[in-house]
């Protein structure tokens, strides 16, 4: 085990934590955009965990960005629906 795959593990696992510290904000407030934020956290981890277990991925490997995409993407919905809806 390497380094950078430890360095990779706790990126995945950091991910996750923060995904759940979003859902226990949603938990208290049911507002969507905080499940939104989770999910774009736990979209993040798969991309690191991909990453970890991945056979031999290098950083030029352009479907390993898709996560992340999807993930910021998520993040930019959040934020567009959280604007367009009246305040609560």
């Amino acid at each position: 085990m390497s380094a950078l795959s430890f360095i990779h593990g706790s990126i995945a696992m950091a991910c996750f934590v923060v995904g759940l510290v979003f859902l226990k904000y949603w938990r208290l407030s049911r507002d969507r955009f905080f499940i939104w934020f989770a999910a774009a956290f736990w979209v993040f981890m798969v991309g690191w965990l991909l990453k970890l277990v991945g056979p031999d991925y290098q950083e030029h490997t352009h479907y390993l960005y898709l996560p992340r995409l999807g993930g910021f993407l998520m993040i930019l919905i959040a934020i567009l629906l959280k604007n367009r809806r009246p305040p609560d």
